[in-house]
C-alpha cells in the first residue's frame, strides 16, 4: 500500500490481435512509459512485444476496507483510500511465451481476453494453463463484439459465452465470470471518437472480482524488475513489482546477478512520489551511476538476501495438456520469474511405502530416502507390474498406476540464475513449432532448496538419498553340502563378484543365503545358507543323471553321445535385491537389515 491506495495487479492476457492493448488503453487512466506498444519496435510491428503497464483505480470498495491495516495514530484518518487496479498487458505472440510466463507470476487476477468472433485459440488455451498455474481468479472477457452482426449480436455472445463455460469446465476457474466488450469498435485504424462499449460494465466486475491479496511488509526486500531506463539529469530508473519485503527512500538495494549495490535516490507508483512502498506495489525505483543496458529485466533485492544458483530441487507436477512423458536427463526451457535457461532434469519420488504422504511444499528434507525415476509418474504412463510382480525400470517404477502425491527433480540449469527460495518455476518445451496446437508448458513446480556452490556434484549432491532399486535373478547350480551351495546366472562372466560378497539372497524354497565367494572363472559362485538347508529343499535339489541326446543336424554336441549331465531335480532360484545410491561416490550396494 503506497500513498493510500491499494494496488492489485490484473493480467491481460490472450492469444496475438485479440485486442488486449486496446483493453488496457479503454481501461487506464494512467500509463507508464513502456505502456501500450509504445516501444518503437512494438510500433513498427503493430503488436506487443513486452510487459506493458498501466493502471486506473476507484473508490475502495466497503467489503474490502475490514482488510486496510489500521493508520498510525499520529497520521490521522488521512485521505480516503482507494483500489488501484495495475494491468499488465502481456503479449499474445507464442515466440514471446516466457515474457507472458514471467508477467503472469506477478498478477492476483486474470483477464483472459478472446476475440469473440474466434473463439480459444493456440495461446488463449496456453494463457488459460498459465493462469491456472499462476493465480487463483479469472475474469473472461469476449472483445470485439461491434465486429458482429447487429440483428444476430446477443445469439453469437450467448454461443460464444457457453462455449467458453465448457471450456473452464474442467479448470480451477469453472464458473469464472464472462463479459462482452468492444474496446476499441472499427479497429485500430477508427476514430478516437468511438467511445468503447462494456467498459464501465467491466470495471464494475473487476471490483466485485478483486480481494486483496495477503501483503506482508517484513522480510527482506525483492523486487521483479521489467524495464530499465535513463532519464536525463535524474538517474536510471528500474520499474517492477515488489514480490516481498518493503522499501524506503535512502535504502540500498542490489542488482545480484551483477553484485552492484546503489542507493534509492526516489521512487514513484505511477508518477507520484512515494517514500515507501511494500510488496504488491508497482515501483519506480531512481538510481544513479548506472547504465540501464545492464538490466534489461530481473531482480532487486536487499543487499546480500539473494544468491546466485547453479541447480535446484524442486517439487514437480506435471501439466496435463503436454503430451508425452517427462523422462529424466531431458533438457527443458526453465522459467523462473523473468529468466528462462535450458535445464536437465532427474526426477525421484518418495520411497514406496510413502507413496501416500502429505505433500511438503515449503522445504526440502536431506533426511529422507527417495526412490530414482526415469520418468516423472502419472496414472496414464504408470507402468504395470510384470508376472514376476517386478515393474520395467526403464518405463518408471510405479506398481498398479499407484501414483505419488508429491515428485521433486534435480534440475540442472545450463547457465546460472538468480532467484528466491520458494519461487514458481515452470518448465516448457520453446523449441516446438509454434504452429501446431499442442500446449508447449510441460510442468510447474516450487523451487525448495537452491545450489549455490559450483561444485555441488561433490559438495552437495552425496547428501541427496536418491536411490535405484536393482533386482538379479539366477539358478541354483548344486548343493555343496547342508550349508553350502553354487548359484550360477545371476552375474555376467566378467563381473567383479567380490564386489557382492556379504549380500543376500533369497532361494525360492523359502531359506536366506549369503554370497560368500566366486566360484570358477564362468560367473557362478558360492552361497553359505546360515539356517541349512531343509529336508524338502535337499530332496528338490538332489540331482538326477540326464543323458544328452544325439545332436541334431547343424548342431554341434558338446558332449558325446551318452555322457551323462547331473542336474538339480528342480530348478530352485535366487533373487538379489539391493539399492545403489544414485550419488554415492563409493557405488555402494545396500540392503535392507
Amino acid at each position: 500500500m503506497a500513498g493510500g491506495r491499494v494496488n492489485v495487479n490484473v493480467g491481460v492476457l490472450g492469444h496475438i490481435d485479440s485486442g488486449k492493448t486496446a483493453l488496457a488503453r479503454a481501461l487506464s487512466t494512467t500509463a507508464s512509459t513502456a505502456a501500450f506498444d509504445r516501444p518503437p519496435q512494438s510500433r513498427a510491428r503493430g503488436v506487443t512485444l513486452d510487459l506493458g503497464f498501466s493502471s486506473f483505480s476507484v473508490p475502495l470498495p466497503a467489503r474490502l476496507r475490514p482488510a486496510l491495516p489500521a493508520p498510525p495514530p499520529a497520521t490521522g484518518a488521512g485521505p480516503e483510500p482507494r483500489l488501484q487496479v495495475t494491468l499488465v498487458d502481456c503479449p499474445g505472440h507464442a515466440s514471446l511465451i516466457r515474457t507472458v510466463i514471467g508477467g503472469a507470476q506477478i498478477i492476483d487476477l486474470m483477464m483472459l481476453v478472446i476475440d469473440v468472433t474466434k473463439g480459444m485459440q493456440t495461446q488463449s488455451a496456453e494463457c488459460l494453463v498459465i493462469g491456472q498455474i499462476a493465480c487463483q481468479k479469472l475474469v473472461v472477457v469476449l472483445n470485439k463484439i461491434d465486429l458482429l452482426a447487429e440483428g444476430k449480436r446477443q445469439a453469437a455472445i450467448d454461443k460464444m459465452t457457453k462455449k467458453m463455460q465448457k471450456t473452464l469446465e474442467n479448470t480451477k476457474f469453472r464458473g469464472a465470470p464472462i463479459i462482452p466488450v468492444a474496446a476499441k469498435p472499427g479497429g485500430p485504424e477508427a476514430p478516437e471518437t468511438e467511445a468503447p462499449q462494456g467498459i464501465s460494465e467491466l470495471i464494475e466486475l473487476l471490483t466485485l472480482q478483486i480481494s486483496i491479496p495477503t501483503r506482508d511488509s517484513s522480510g527482506p526486500f525483492l523486487m521483479s524488475v521489467d524495464h530499465c531506463f535513463s532519464i536525463k539529469g535524474q538517474g536510471t530508473v528500474m520499474t517492477g513489482t515488489i514480490l516481498s519485503g518493503s522499501i524506503s527512500l535512502g535504502d540500498s538495494v542490489e542488482i545480484p546477478a551483477l553484485k552492484v549495490v546503489k542507493k534509492v535516490k526516489s521512487m514513484q507508483v505511477f508518477h507520484t512520489p512515494v517514500t515507501t512502498a511494500m510488496q504488491g506495489d508497482r515501483l519506480g525505483i531512481c538510481v544513479t551511476q548506472f547504465d540501464p543496458k545492464l538490466l534489461e529485466r530481473g531482480l532487486v533485492c536487499a543487499p546480500e538476501s539473494l544468491h546466485i544458483i547453479h541447480a535446484a530441487l524442486i517439487s514437480v507436477e506435471k501439466i496435463p495438456y503436454f503430451r508425452g512423458p517427462l523422462q529424466t536427463k531431458a533438457k527443458f526451457h526453465i522459467t523462473v520469474g523473468h529468466e528462462t535457461v535450458m535445464g536437465r532434469l532427474m526426477f525421484f519420488s518418495p520411497a514406496p511405502d510413502s507413496f501416500d504422504h502429505e505433500p511438503v511444499l515449503d522445504a526440502f528434507d536431506f533426511s529422507r530416502e527417495y526412490l530414482f525415476q526415469e520418468q516423472y509418474l502419472c496414472k496414464d504412463l504408470a507402468p504395470a507390474a510384470t508376472d514376476s510382480g517386478q515393474t520395467n525400470e526403464k518405463a518408471g517404477q510405479a506398481t498398479d498406476g499407484h501414483c505419488p502425491r508429491q515428485q521433486w527433480a534435480l534440475v540442472e540449469f545450463e547457465k546460472p540464475v538468480t532467484c528466491p527460495q520458494l519461487c514458481l518455476v515452470i518448465g516448457s518445451r520453446l523449441d516446438a513449432d509454434i504452429h501446431a496446437n499442442t500446449c508447449r508448458l510441460a510442468f510447474h513446480g516450487i523451487l525448495l532448496h537452491g545450489l549455490e556452490d559450483k561444485n555441488y556434484a561433490e559438495s552437495l549432491l552425496p547428501r541427496l538419498r536418491v536411490y535405484k532399486l536393482k533386482h538379479k535373478h539366477g539358478l541354483v547350480d548344486r548343493v555343496i553340502d547342508d550349508y553350502n551351495v553354487i548359484g550360477r546366472s545371476l552375474f555376467k562372466k566378467e563381473t567383479n563378484i567380490q564386489l557382492f560378497v556379504g549380500l543376500k539372497v533369497d532361494l525360492s524354497t523359502g531359506e536366506l543365503g549369503v554370497i560368500d565367494s566366486a566360484f570358477g572363472q564362468s560367473g557362478k559362485f558360492k552361497i553359505h545358507i546360515p539356517g541349512g538347508l531343509s529336508p524338502e529343499s535337499k530332496k528338490m535339489l538332489l540331482p538326477t543323471v540326464k543323458k544328452r541326446s544325439r545332436a541334431g543336424p547343424g548342431e554341434v554336441a558338446e558332449q558325446k553321445e551318452g555322457a551323462e549331465q547331473r542336474e538339480p531335480a528342480h530348478h530352485v532360484t535366487l533373487s538379489l535385491s539391493f539399492k545403489r545410491y544414485v550419488f554415492d561416490t563409493h557405488k555402494r550396494m545396500v540392503q535392507s537389515p
